[in-house]
């Protein structure tokens, strides 16, 4: 009775990811699709500084690297079990950001944010499926990685080749949705699991950030604006999440 309790309310659980993965799919396919808005590349600070353009936008972009880098090698080193390669992804394509963005801020345009998005999308991903494995079931991370990854690359050649935006937006914001469903729904079977939530409190500010770079210019007395803080932000929610795996314990 307690057996069949337990696969039932599993069954539920389920059922409500699944919603919000599919249904948060169908809202975006719904809706018409989203053409890139140019005026997103004009960023409020382009202050050119020891002959680099777009000074700050651009180094900005090092933390990626340096997180990359340090994640990329802890998981090879240390990291064991399924869901290792997915993490691995998670900490290249972090990297892989630093030269992308790097390379379109240095002159911003359509063709050079295909760089910057790839990465992010293969990214956003491996963390997906990471995280997938670990609360639901590991044969998901193993099932769904590679999948997971074709979805992101092709979110990113969509929006190139047919100027829409809706599947990259939903690679980007779906995981924010159905994470802390996760978080709440599934047993934790990891301790830490509050540097997850306080990554995503980061991505969350850094998309802010993204949006008031103005504002925050301003804030700033024009000495940084939101964007180039943007980046150091999401940055600091993937150096949380090493922490993360870092210093977390097995609880079961």
């Amino acid at each position: 009775m307690i057996k069949s309790m337990h696969s039932t309310s599993n069954h539920w659980r389920q059922a409500l990811v699944l919603i919000l993965v599919i249904g948060s799919l169908a809202i975006l396919m719904m809706h018409a699709p989203i053409k890139q808005d140019l005026s997103y590349h004009q960023f409020v600070d382009v202050r050119t500084m020891f002959g680099i353009p777009n000074f700050y936008n651009v180094i900005s972009n090092f933390p990626f690297l340096l997180v990359g880098i340090v994640g990329s090698i802890f998981c090879q080193r240390k990291m064991t079990g399924t869901s290792k390669m997915a993490w691995l992804i998670f900490y290249i394509g972090i990297g892989l950001v630093a030269l992308g963005s790097t390379y379109y801020h240095l002159e911003p345009g359509n063709q050079r944010l295909l760089w910057d998005r790839l990465p992010m999308a293969v990214g956003f991903m491996g963390l997906f499926a990471a995280l997938l494995g670990e609360l639901i079931a590991p044969a998901l991370t193993r099932y769904l990685l590679f999948p997971l990854i074709l979805v992101g690359i092709g979110s990113v050649l969509v929006w190139h080749f047919y100027n829409d935006l809706r599947l990259y937006v939903w690679v980007q914001f779906m995981p924010l949705l159905v994470i802390p469903a996760l978080l709440i729904l599934y047993h934790k079977p990891y301790s830490h699991s509050y540097l997850l939530v306080l990554a995503l409190g980061f991505y969350v500010a850094a998309k802010l950030l993204e949006v008031f770079d103005t504002q925050v210019f301003s804030f700033f007395q024009y000495e940084m604006a939101g964007h180039a803080i943007k980046h150091l932000f999401a940055a600091m929610g993937a150096a949380m999440i090493l922490w993360m795996l870092r210093v977390r314990k097995r609880l079961d």
